[in-house]
């Protein structure tokens, strides 16, 4: 791991970017994403940030983006806030530019590797990377590798049926606003506040989480489980309910046994672009 790589964090505004040696990173390079201009001048953006941070004792490129990916190929399809992307073969186009092995994997496969490489999922052989920002996603750890799926498109919970809608809309940041048509910035400030109103609906949300945690143990078992995005910041006011619904789990052994973390991981999507790496090296 004492490898350097660019790891790059493609964001619906901007692009932020490091070398990473190890668990350390360089100085982070940032630019803004022309998010409603044409392929190119999206790539553009990129490049002027690679570029900045790269040189000869770089050896591989990763990178995390907001969409469906073709890992082999490194095809990004349909990425969400670029509307211009709806096709870009990234891998081919940055090898061409750069000459070094890259990395394309979707955000949330990124973030789960991050914490198993530098955070909180350290030494477990199994976990799930949930983000719970805007929507709800997931990466997923099988026996210390990334399981991405056929179309890399395993972890998705957040399109699971639930109730009258899907997973995400009760289960994610946009709860608030989905059910109760409420700014959730302001319900977050209010709950701070005291306010029982709010205090009220995060432990409203925290029973949604509850059942989405239990749906990805019934579907992977995993040892950890580590909460990311916006979300996890009101953890203390959504975990009691949380982990009352956990506790409902048809399998009792496997409800005591489940540890559930909030991620205090600083530049976890610029690390774990890095950690794709190190995780298709690690055979």
């Amino acid at each position: 791991m004492n490898t350097k790589v660019i790891g790059i964090d493609l964001g619906a505004t901007n692009i932020r970017a490091a070398v990473v040696t190890g668990d350390s990173l360089s100085g982070i390079v940032s630019n803004r994403i022309h998010s409603d201009g044409s392929v190119e001048d999206v790539l553009n953006d990129i490049y002027q940030v690679v570029d900045a941070l790269m040189d000869d004792s770089v050896k591989a490129i990763g990178i995390g983006v907001p969409s469906v990916v073709d890992v082999a190929e490194g095809i990004v399809y349909d990425v969400l806030y670029i509307p211009s992307w709806k096709e870009v073969h990234l891998k081919q186009l940055m090898e061409a530019r750069y000459q070094v092995p890259v990395f394309v994997n979707n955000d949330a496969n990124c973030f789960a590797l991050g914490e198993y490489h530098f955070g909180k999922g350290k030494g477990v052989d199994s976990m799930i990377g949930l983000t719970l920002g805007t929507g709800l996603g997931a990466g997923v750890i099988i026996n210390n590798k990334l399981y991405a799926g056929y179309n890399c498109g395993a972890g998705e919970f957040g399109l699971f049926s639930y109730l009258d809608n899907i997973l995400e809309y009760y289960c994610s940041g946009s709860f608030f606003q989905n059910v109760y048509q409420l700014d959730g910035v302001q319900v977050f400030a209010d709950a701070k506040n005291g306010d029982a109103r709010a205090l009220e609906l995060y432990e409203e949300l925290g029973t949604h989480i509850g059942h989405a945690i239990k749906m990805v143990m019934y579907a992977y078992d995993p040892q950890l489980i580590i909460l990311g995005g916006s979300v996890r910041h009101a953890y203390h006011f959504f975990g009691k309910k949380m982990w009352q619904q956990i506790k409902t789990f048809a399998f009792n052994k496997s409800a005591q046994r489940i540890r559930v973390e909030v991620s205090g991981l600083p530049n976890s999507g610029i690390l774990g672009a890095a950690a794709l790496y190190y995780d298709a090296t690690n055979k």
